[in-house]
């Protein structure tokens, strides 16, 4: 787990724990009730998962082949929204690429990528002008990219993801939050697998209206 202060690597992925239907799991011990709501963009009857995540974090890109298995198997009320992190404001231009992707409708395309690039090809998408190149170099227009990239929307996405951020009180990456009201990561449950399956938990207690 990448933190937010100083940036040590924490608690590295254990082996999973058997998923358990009936498992329970404890408040201020495997996940955190916050004290005041954070907000939430999901509609109404749907129930919103937020991925704290920073493309830089080695955690966070061994999180997301799991991530991306659980979201493919999550229930159909079950919105998850991805939120870049931005600690410093070193992390602001990768924070902004997210949202260019997102905007373009290349998120599906290109996210894993962005981390394949940065950890397996060893690039540091770090500036605007070479995240640009990058893109480029992806197939997609610069031009238009750069456009969303310095556009206000990216930019007033990128604030709400700060205050998101903030109202969860994400301490470290990669994390998870549940409905405006539950925030767990490894620090809390060991491994983000395990994560994952609290992630399960307190969806269901919502779903209950707990």
């Amino acid at each position: 787990m990448m933190k937010r202060r100083e940036f040590t690597l924490a608690l590295a992925g254990a082996t999973a724990l058997p998923a358990l239907a009936q498992q329970r799991f404890e408040a201020g011990k495997d996940y955190l009730p916050l004290d005041k709501p954070a907000p939430v963009e999901a509609p109404s009857g749907k129930i919103e998962v937020v991925e704290f995540f920073w493309y830089n974090c080695p955690h966070c890109n061994a999180f997301e082949p799991a991530l991306e298995a659980w979201i493919k198997r999550a229930p159909k009320d079950v919105v998850v929204k991805r939120v870049p992190v931005a600690f410093s404001s070193a992390f602001q231009g990768q924070q902004r690429l997210f949202y260019t992707l997102e905007a373009m409708g290349l998120v599906d395309k290109l996210h894993g990528k962005v981390f394949q690039a940065i950890h397996v090809e060893r690039k540091r998408l770090e500036a605007p002008e070479v995240i640009a190149d990058w893109a480029a170099s992806q197939g997609v227009d610069r031009t238009k990219f750069m456009e969303q990239f310095n556009s206000f929307s990216v930019a007033s996405k990128a604030t709400r993801a700060g205050q998101l951020t903030a109202a969860y009180k994400v301490e470290g990456v990669p994390a998870l939050g549940v409905a405006g009201r539950f925030y767990t990561d490894a620090t809390l449950t060991r491994n983000m697998d395990r994560s994952l399956q609290v992630v399960d938990y307190l969806v269901g207690e919502v779903r209950k209206g707990r």
